[in-house]
This record gives C-alpha cells, structure tokens and sequence, in this order.
C-alpha cells in the first residue's frame, strides 16, 4: 500500500511529486537575480526599425523574451532544484514541497489539490488550468539567456514542441496567461501575453537565434 507522503506537483513531462518535509523549518533559496521590472515590452517593430541585422536582431528580439522568461512569475515554477519558488523574494514554496517519484513509492496530493482552475484572490492562492511545476529539464533560474534559448530550441528539454508550438504556448497556454494575470498583491510580466508571443514568433522567424554567453537584458 502506498502512503501520502506530500504533494504531488505535474509537470508537462509526466507527473512529479512533492513530498512535504517532517521538519516545520523550510529550507530557503537563494534569489535570483531577475529584472522584476513590469513595464512595457518593446514590440517586434522596435527591433525592426533599430537592428537591421538578421541575426543581432534575433538574439536582441530573444534577450527581450527572457525579461518575462526570468520574471519571478514565470521562474518561480521553472526552478533549478526539486521546489517551486514563489513572491518577488523568490523563496521556495510555503508550505514546504518537493518533487518526489512514484517509483520510489512517493505519491499525494496533486497541485491541484490547492491550486484551482479559477482564480482565489480572499484564499490568495494562484490558480490557473492545470497547474504545475515545469521538469527539471525546463528549469529557467539561474541560466543565462543563452541557455534559456538552446533548451527551448531543444525538443528533448522542451516537451517535444516545436518552435511553431513554441509560439502558440506562448500565445494560448492559460497557465502562460497567469503571469499577466496574477492576481492582487502580485507584480505581473511585463507587457501583455499577446506581445510576448509576437516577440517569441518575431525571434523564430527572424532564425530563432541565441544571445551569447555574455549577453544581458
């Protein structure tokens, strides 16, 4: 018989759990460095008009992505340990969960359990379809743009999308819409989800090329 050990986060890879420690002192992480900035995005046209450069334009159109790619409500559920993160300070998740395997027996609740389909601004709980904790092999804190780039152009770490799909789940993915959306108390995205997806289109068909190594926002 198994036993309900913790939470179980989903990832769009499969189902991943979370256990929920013994211990009633979280463990904390370290921030990362983000742009928390919520003004506007520069549209595809801005890069049109100053970056004639097919290819400076690409990597200028991607870096300008990653202002929302590395915001905290995107990163937060993009981390690079085995818990989601959440606020501006990016502390892990409270209370305290961890991914977990059904094959070592570790099963629970599912985020959902908590996070609803529809908003719940008095619990002051996120919610959005189908929430989840993005796999490991997705994690967004602590990379560089340039990395960031290569792993959503990889289909082995990117749920096997294409960069079409990329596009759309930019452009229609409700939990993608949450960032926007995040409910009182919480700073948004910068921009608009629609704007974002024109950057992302914008960054494929100009050759969906990566920043370098050093490049910042």
């Amino acid at each position: 018989m198994k036993r309900f050990v913790g939470p179980v986060l989903l990832s769009a890879l499969g189902t991943v759990a979370c256990a929920t420690p013994q211990s009633a002192e979280p463990p904390r992480a370290a921030a990362t460095p983000v742009d928390k900035t919520s003004g506007d995005l520069r549209s595809p046209a801005f890069f049109e008009a100053t970056v004639p450069d097919r290819v400076e334009r690409s990597r200028a159109l991607f870096l300008e992505a990653t202002r929302v790619f590395l915001h905290p409500r995107c990163v937060n559920c993009h981390p690079a340990g085995d818990s989601p993160m959440q606020g501006d300070a990016q502390y892990l998740h409270d209370p305290p969960v961890w991914r977990g395997s059904e094959d070592r027996g570790v099963v629970g609740m599912e985020c959902t359990s908590c996070h609803q389909d529809q908003k719940l601004d008095l619990a002051r709980v996120p919610s959005a379809p189908m929430w989840r904790l993005a796999p490991r092999v997705m994690a967004w804190a602590g990379q560089s743009a340039h990395g960031i780039c290569e792993q959503i152009k990889d289909p082995a770490r990117n749920g096997g999308r294409t960069l079409d799909r990329i596009v759309e789940h930019s452009a229609h993915d409700p939990l993608v819409a949450w960032g926007w959306t995040p409910g009182a108390g919480r700073v948004p995205a910068p921009g608009t989800q629609a704007l974002f997806a024109e950057i992302v289109r914008a960054w494929v068909e100009s050759g969906a090329e990566c920043p370098a190594e050093e490049a910042r926002r």
